[in-house]
């Protein structure tokens, strides 16, 4: 299997907004895949989800979600942390209707807590969500952040991967990049793969999920997403060192531009392949 490309929502040309247009355009446009942004919450209906479903068997577009933005697994108030898991758990149960097999999400913020007992907090929370989703054939995707006040650096997640069943990384690129003020170029991408290969197999290569654009960051991470050739990401040697790895699986572009830079990686992808 290939690495597959496709944006981030509901591709900028569909000239409708919903998700099955944005399935349609993804095709057309001879993409791959599309993330289902679930970032605002999760309002799509079942009888929707199955259509979205049968939609994307029939085009052979891959699906993944997005959960919403609104998650801290960390939060102080229980109530906070109830409605975390909710959005989760929506996020899977919707997800799972319209076929997606990766639910992604940003874990938790630090709020200036030691690192350890956020640790601890976001995998002791994990693991009850896990116990609900037991049926359902998904996998929770723990998102690499950008922010330093966001718990979620490689390292971390990696190790959460380690320690919990049906939950694996989903590497965004620009925001290791952005946390990091390093971590872009071809032998820093290299030392991420073959991390991510050493600690969780080389099945998590084969079965992989990403995100990348440019980004725009400052001190404390990330600040906002750019197209790629507005930024500093070096692409073009992201793109060399994913084929050097042989990783497949679903590669999600969140440029501005959307389809723009997801066909643009494609075609570097596909040259010489």
């Amino acid at each position: 299997m290939l690495l597959l490309f496709g944006p981030a929502g509901v591709p900028n040309s569909s000239k409708r907004r919903d998700t099955i247009s944005g399935i349609i355009t993804v095709k057309e446009l001879g993409l791959d895949c599309m993330e289902i942004e679930f970032v605002q919450g999760v309002r799509m209906k079942e009888n929707y989800a199955r259509k979205v479903r049968q939609v994307a068997n029939e085009l052979n577009i891959k699906l993944s979600v997005h959960a919403p933005y609104f998650i801290n697994l960390n939060a102080k108030e229980k109530r906070k942390v109830e409605e975390s898991k909710r959005r989760i758990l929506e996020s899977v149960r919707i997800g799972y209707i319209c076929g997606a097999k990766d639910i992604v999400f940003h874990a938790a913020y630090y709020l200036k807590e030691d690192k350890d007992i956020v640790y601890r907090n976001v995998k002791s929370r994990l693991n009850e969500i896990l116990k609900e989703i037991e049926s359902y054939n998904v996998t929770l995707r723990v998102e690499t952040t950008g922010k330093v006040t966001q718990f979620g650096d490689l390292d971390e997640v990696i190790r959460l991967c380690q320690e919990l069943d049906k939950v694996m990384p989903c590497i965004d690129f620009a925001h290791i990049h952005a946390r990091t003020h390093s971590m872009n170029s071809y032998d820093e991408f290299k030392y991420i793969l073959e991390k991510v290969e050493n600690h969780l197999g080389n099945e998590a290569l084969k079965n992989f999920h990403g995100h990348i654009s440019g980004i725009e960051y400052g001190k404390s991470g990330e600040k906002r997403h750019l197209n790629l050739k507005e930024s500093d990401m070096k692409y073009e040697d992201l793109i060399k060192v994913l084929k050097e790895f042989n990783v497949s699986g679903l590669l999600i572009i969140e440029s501005p531009n959307l389809e723009e830079d997801a066909l643009m990686l494609k075609k570097l992808y596909l040259e010489n392949i």
